[in-house]
């Protein structure tokens, strides 16, 4: 005669539920979610091509990924390209640093003073809500068509969004921290600076991060108009003359761009903050 174990309830329920199988899959190797995200690209382009070699589509309207690269290769021979990523690379940064430089300070004091918080969030939160692109005229009647008017909407695209990111990062630091610095006889300003913020940093670069990529996307909007340089300027003169697969071309550079420098600023996150990793 054959004794069977009893089966404990917590077993049965979670053969029945598959509770015993992880929810979330194991996490990849850096080599394998490379090859993954290779494989990701390569799929969308040969997508592209099967639909632009089928005739589905006027080339006009969708030109093969072969004329976009051999157009890409004409503007790279001639110098345009190489000029066109310069100058809206220069634009970006500079724009990007000065929402940055002064977006800093304001979110982390909006984010430890209430009365900063009330004095300030509310019309950072009214101002964020107007479009940008409704500031190109003003911005052009302001300080004319030069760079310091393509600077001024990559500002006014970022700023007010990060004030309210880094206020947010800085709301985030467990008060036990700030009550650590007052226990330990720091004033207010030294909390701020050498605990809040340091604590903060984490978030705040990530928020760093996401609104880089929205510098490029108002770059593009302000080298629309009112620009003789610059990939969006490329992109008008190509729409202009039908160059569709100028366009193309340009818009999967600017994406490439953004991509580079998303990764170098994961990378340097990663460099920066070694002592997070682990950590649930």
């Amino acid at each position: 005669m054959t004794i069977t174990p009893p089966t404990t309830p917590v077993a049965r329920r979670s053969r029945a539920t598959g509770a015993a199988r992880p929810v979330v899959g194991a996490p990849l190797t850096r080599r394998h979610y490379l090859t993954t995200a290779v494989i990701g690209f390569v799929v969308l382009i040969a997508v592209w091509a099967a639909i632009s070699m089928s005739e589905l589509v006027n080339p006009l309207f969708l030109p093969s990924p072969i004329a976009v690269v051999e157009k890409l290769g004409e503007q790279a021979v001639n110098g345009e390209l190489w000029s066109d990523i310069g100058v809206s690379t220069y634009r970006v940064m500079v724009g990007f640093l000065a929402s940055t430089v002064l977006a800093i300070p304001l979110g982390l004091l909006c984010g430890a003073l209430v009365r900063v918080e009330a004095a300030v969030e509310p019309i950072v939160d009214f101002i964020r809500y107007m479009p940008v692109v409704a500031f190109v005229p003003l911005t052009i009647l302001w300080v004319g068509t030069d760079d310091a008017q393509k600077f001024l909407i990559i500002f006014l695209g970022t700023f007010f969004q990060q004030v309210l990111l880094f206020a947010d990062a800085v709301r985030r630091v467990p008060v036990s921290y700030r009550n650590l610095g007052a226990t330990l006889g720091l004033t207010r300003g030294q909390v701020l600076v050498r605990i809040v913020l340091p604590s903060a940093l984490p978030r705040i670069w990530d928020a760093l991060r996401i609104s880089l990529g929205w510098a490029w996307t108002w770059l593009v909007v302000a080298e629309l108009v009112a620009a003789t340089s610059g990939m969006g300027y490329r992109i008008t003169q190509a729409q202009r003359f039908l160059e569709t697969d100028l366009i193309i071309g340009y818009v999967i550079v600017l994406g490439l761009l953004g991509l580079v420098f998303d990764q170098i600023m994961r990378a340097l996150g990663r460099r920066f903050f070694r002592y997070l990793k682990g950590r649930s």
